[in-house]
């Protein structure tokens, strides 16, 4: 019974985050909604947390407050009339059943190996300044 009732709740979740992409690529999004909501967008797509899920308590505090309040911020920038034409495309999209962007996940994983050789190098650097 649980199972059943958590489905439409990630569905609808779903179509939201869609919404936003969409309000993300829309011209009359400011800039800074844009920028805060493609953070947010990645952030949950990403399958890297910010705070690994293992570690107790917090593990689940990106999930459950930063993300809701990071989606929350971003949808009270964007437009309301904005928000309603992205809603509107994404519930049409969800009926159609789209294919799932294989490019976008390239780019997301793109990003974090490019995050991690970067901070890699840096931590060598700094390894290797401390030893001299």
């Amino acid at each position: 019974m649980m199972l059943q009732d958590l489905r439409p709740k990630a569905k609808s979740l779903k179509r939201e985050i869609h919404a936003l992409f969409l309000a993300c690529r829309d011209p009359r999004t400011p800039w800074y909604a844009k920028a805060l909501g493609f953070v947010v967008i990645g952030y949950a797509l990403s399958p890297i947390d910010l705070i690994p899920d293992f570690i107790p308590v917090l593990g689940y505090l990106d999930d459950v407050i930063l993300l809701p309040l990071g989606i929350l911020l971003f949808r009270r920038l964007i437009p309301a009339e904005v928000l309603d034409d992205c809603r509107r495309t994404a519930a049409e999209a969800a009926e159609k059943r789209c294919p799932a962007s294989r490019f976008a996940a390239a780019i997301i994983v793109l990003v974090w190996i490019g995050l991690a050789v970067t901070l890699t190098i840096w931590i060598e650097r700094l390894w290797v300044a401390h030893r001299a």
